[in-house]
């Protein structure tokens, strides 16, 4: 199947130091995505189109559903379950507390409705002092991987098999668990070159492609399972962070972007870098999962 987009539009013309951690929830008819460095979260109504911006007290990486106006935030070393209609705090997990540098990174819900997320050193970045975890219904934390230096995605094939990456080292990971979240098999399924950017926020679609963001290279490009490039969006922005798929029929393809580490010539260039864009795909993303408690 030779996959088509439609010409990317700007949704939210935003100033998004770090945007990050794309989120469609169905039921409020809305993409959620974050600023880690401002500590904003932004909800985009698509039917509505109202915008809604919620501020947090810490940097967060990402934000996942769970039910109604339930979510789960990733802060620095935290995992706050909270309603964000009334800011209630429904419970707190402590995250790396005695790592003070480190902070929640990236983060998505797998097809088990777990949560899986990343830690990273927030201040040295060359420091391998990162960790993968998954988050499991009973709300127990699995360590799974370390010595990350920025880890970013996952994005799943199924609930065993998932890829990972770490944007510093330029490489995306295809990682297979057991059923006790210990790994059995990893190998670098993608290198990026310097002159591509990094891999940042990932996610894949019905039939298993993956699609990449490119920080510093402008474009997310899409690989299949045997990790052919088959298809390439180029984006009005330089640094592009994170992607999913959502709206009615699940093949629109949201893309938050940063305006981090950009000069003013870039800027000049690209000023609508740290906007959230839209663009229409002739293929169906998987079904958002949301994590679920287990009762």
């Amino acid at each position: 199947m030779l996959i088509k987009n439609s010409k990317p539009i700007c949704v939210w013309k935003n100033k998004s130091l770090l945007g990050e951690g794309t989120l469609w929830v169905p039921i409020l008819n809305s993409i959620f995505f974050v600023d880690i460095k401002k500590k904003k979260i932004f909800k985009f109504n698509i039917k509505t189109k109202k915008k809604k911006i919620f501020n947090v007290n810490k940097e967060i990486g990402f934000i996942a559903h769970i039910k109604g106006n339930i979510f789960i935030l990733g802060l620095k070393s935290e995992l706050r379950i909270v309603n964000l209609n009334n800011k209630k705090i429904l419970s707190s997990i402590k995250i790396e507390s005695k790592k003070t540098n480190n902070r929640i990174n990236d983060g998505k819900t797998d097809p088990k409705k777990r949560l899986w997320f990343g830690t990273m050193d927030n201040s040295i970045r060359k420091k391998r002092f990162g960790s993968l975890y998954c988050l499991d219904n009973n709300l127990k934390l699995h360590h799974v991987d370390e010595k990350y230096v920025t880890p970013n995605g996952p994005a799943f094939l199924n609930k065993n098999n998932f890829y990972h990456t770490d944007s510093r080292k330029r490489e995306v990971y295809k990682i297979k668990v057991n059923k006790k979240l210990k790994i059995i098999k990893k190998t670098i399924f993608l290198k990026f070159g310097k002159k591509n950017g990094s891999p940042d926020g990932m996610t894949t679609d019905i039939k298993n492609n993956l699609w990449v963001c490119h920080y510093g290279g402008g474009c997310i490009s899409v690989y299949n399972l045997k990790g052919k490039k088959i298809h390439l969006i180029n984006l009005p922005a330089k640094n592009i962070t994170n992607c999913t798929f959502g709206g009615p029929k699940n093949n629109d393809l949201y893309i938050s972007t940063a305006r981090k580490n950009l000069k003013i010539g870039d800027i000049k260039k690209y000023p609508l870098s740290g906007s959230l864009f839209k663009t229409r795909i002739n293929i169906k993303g998987k079904d958002t999962q949301s994590f679920k408690l287990s009762s």
